[in-house]
């Protein structure tokens, strides 16, 4: 006599995309990976603001570094992340620093342009104001030219964080990529409540991520508020 099949009760055995006993079996697995992922999110994006802020203001003062400096991060945000790892292994190793340079390399383009853009923006009616009253090129380009330039170097920072959050996940053909590590070992054993749920969490750091800039940019940029309530007083 056959005996009918039987579906599992444990969404588990099921392998069911959305599976709570999933979260309440891996919680410390996840907590560990989301605190890697977010580790090497903002080393690297940390990092690359402290290089991106002196390139762009050199291309602003010296226009024939410009060129330069914009070919060189364009051509390394156009390195596919496969190539880029294997060109960075034979420094790094396989490091949780190999994925940080490789982000921090990516994050230039996207940083370096959108603070360049932001500097070029300034008025120089303004810079002139700021010389006459005896402002040096350092506490111009400080108290003036970086906090007017702000708006547009948030925008690129919003932009870098989130695609760094994205990317860290290649990380896991190392060995070091978070939410990403989960993410590949889960799609090698066609699990798919580990794929899915490291994939929604991977989202939800970005969104986060990008609200919270978002609130530091409209702290740091309270006079683009007041422009627009003006604006539609106006209108």
């Amino acid at each position: 006599m056959r005996v009918p099949a039987t579906t599992p009760d444990d969404c588990l055995a099921r392998n069911d995309w959305i599976c709570g006993e999933y979260l309440s079996t891996r919680r410390a697995i996840l907590w560990d990976a989301v605190v890697q992922h977010l580790q090497l999110t903002l080393a690297a994006v940390a990092l690359a603001v402290l290089l991106a802020v002196p390139l762009a203001v050199a291309a602003r003062r010296w226009r024939l570094a410009a060129g330069p400096v914009l070919a060189v991060t364009t051509i390394l945000y156009t390195i596919p992340s496969l190539a880029m790892f294997s060109l960075l292994l034979p420094v790094y190793g396989l490091s949780a620093s190999l994925v940080v340079t490789g982000l921090v390399l990516y994050s230039l383009t996207l940083l370096v342009r959108n603070i360049l853009a932001g500097l070029r923006a300034v008025p120089e009616e303004t810079r002139q104001a700021a010389r006459g009253m005896g402002y040096g090129p350092v506490r111009m380009l400080l108290t003036v030219e970086m906090p007017l330039a702000l708006p547009a170097a948030m925008a690129g920072l919003r932009i870098a964080m989130v695609s760094a959050v994205s990317l860290v996940t290649i990380g896991a053909i190392v060995g070091f990529g978070g939410l990403g590590n989960l993410i590949y070992s889960g799609m090698n054993t066609y699990f798919k409540a580990q794929v899915l749920t490291a994939s929604v969490l991977c989202v939800i750091i970005a969104v986060v991520a990008d609200v919270a800039l978002l609130g530091v940019q409209r702290l740091l940029t309270p006079w683009t508020r007041q422009g627009k309530r003006s604006g539609r007083a106006a209108a």
